[in-house]
């Protein structure tokens, strides 16, 4: 059985011979600057969201070569003695600043700077891309899900539509952008995510009927539990529910059909059977779209799930990590010099970068702004330290960047939360003279 005991190998195989090669050439040892950002956002999206700095900064004090791992290399013969020496003592000391988590982003956005030797800066690459553009992607998917809910809550459940561990990111990036709850335990073990859930078909099933796996259920988590109606016949269900757990029912859940006009159905039921505090929670490959067409119908909380935790459509969040400049030798005091990518549909800009947002007198967001030196006078600042010298400042709180988030949306243009096909809703200014 393998262990895993360090992130140091969740990466690329060039990462490393680019290492070697470099510690040869002696520009390994040269002072870089790495950005994170994103050419674009996905198609009809109107803001991107940062999620996964918290799990970043974990990961990256975590990041080592074990013995185990770099007897592997040698065995691979994927680098050299020297090489494998140098990532044997492999620390990393350079610093890291960026956008805090739950900010919204836009193309452009320096949302993550790396600083430090090329070196240590370069190993870092894969890890730091395959958080950001997972937990982002299902951050933005998630916003635009509790925007379409209109202050109804809304629940996570795609565990068993993910990846295990992509799940537990998942539930915690959700609940950075505004989801109630999350069916994953893990992820509120290690992040304090709230956690709900019930009873799936399968309890109604092994009993002999729905009478029978109501009474179990509520005598087991009380009337106030969640009972699935929609095993058999919806009515027939709903009047047993009320029957075994009396007007006093928390809620009942609906999975499959024409959830519309069975939401206004079973509200109906509900309300003549005394029932009119009970809740209806809707489930079944629901997205933003569908929450959306459903703002209409008297339903109390959406579960999500699949749409969810691939993140509606939009899987990644595109973004790259581009080195932006680098000192002109390898010598402490050299000075850094601007660099940057030509090439036809992915060019960079570059040199070190600061991020500022406008505020309007009516405190709404009009252009983030983008600058090649300080400038507050542009705006709101987003770029804060978080890694100087290789210490990590404050590990992001999860409460924080949800609050956060909803401040962040909330100076955006209203358009920002239209489902409808369109730009960035502001946009990016660059002030490089």
């Amino acid at each position: 059985m393998v262990t895993i005991s360090s992130p140091a190998l969740l990466t690329d195989h060039y990462e490393l011979t680019m290492l070697q090669g470099a510690l040869r050439s002696g520009a390994a040892h040269r002072r870089s600057v790495f950005e994170v950002f994103t050419r674009r956002l996905p198609e009809g999206r109107r803001y991107g969201v940062v999620a996964g700095t918290g799990r970043l900064l974990d990961e990256v004090e975590a990041f080592r070569f074990t013995p185990e791992q770099l007897a592997f290399l040698e065995r691979a013969g994927v680098v050299d003695r020297p090489t494998l020496d140098w990532l044997e003592a492999y620390r990393f000391r350079g610093s890291i600043s960026g956008y805090r988590e739950g900010e919204c982003y836009f193309p452009g956005s320096p949302i993550l700077t790396v600083e430090g030797s090329f070196a240590e800066c370069v190993v870092l690459e894969t890890l730091i891309l395959s958080i950001l553009n997972h937990d982002s992607a299902i951050a933005a998917a998630a916003s635009r899900m509790v925007a379409a809910a209109g202050g109804r809550p809304c629940i996570e459940m795609g565990s068993r539509r993910a990846h295990e561990q992509a799940a537990v990111a998942s539930a915690r990036a959700a609940y950075l952008a505004g989801f109630a709850s999350t069916s994953n335990l893990e992820a509120g073990f290690r992040y304090g995510v709230p956690t709900v859930g019930t009873a799936a078909h399968a309890f109604t099933l092994v009993h002999d009927g729905e009478r029978e796996a109501f009474q179990a259920q509520v005598a087991t988590l009380g009337k106030g539990t969640t009972l699935l109606v929609d095993t058999y016949d919806v009515a027939e269900a709903v009047r047993v529910a009320v029957e075994v757990a009396g007007p006093d029912l928390g809620a009942v859940r609906l999975d499959s059909g024409d959830l519309l006009w069975m939401a206004h159905r079973v509200r109906r039921q509900l309300d003549e059977l005394g029932a009119v505090d009970t809740k209806i929670v809707v489930t079944s490959d629901l997205d933003e779209y569908a929450i959306a067409a459903l703002a209409v119908a008297p339903v109390d909380a959406y579960g999500v799930g699949t749409q969810l935790v691939t993140g509606s459509g939009a899987p990644t969040s595109a973004m790259v990590y581009k080195l932006v400049a680098r000192a002109r030798s390898a010598e402490p005091d050299a000075p850094l010099e601007a660099v940057a990518k030509h090439s036809a549909g992915k060019p960079s800009l570059g040199g070190r970068k600061y991020a500022y947002r406008r505020i309007e007198e009516d405190a709404v967001a009009t252009e983030e702004v983008v600058s090649l030196r300080p400038n507050p006078q542009a705006g709101r600042p987003l770029s804060v330290p978080l890694v100087v010298d290789g210490e990590i400042l404050a590990r992001p709180d999860l409460s924080a960047a949800r609050a956060l988030h909803q401040e962040s949306v909330a100076e955006l243009p209203v358009s920002a939360t239209q489902l409808s096909r369109g730009d960035a809703v502001i946009p990016t200014v660059y002030k490089v003279d």
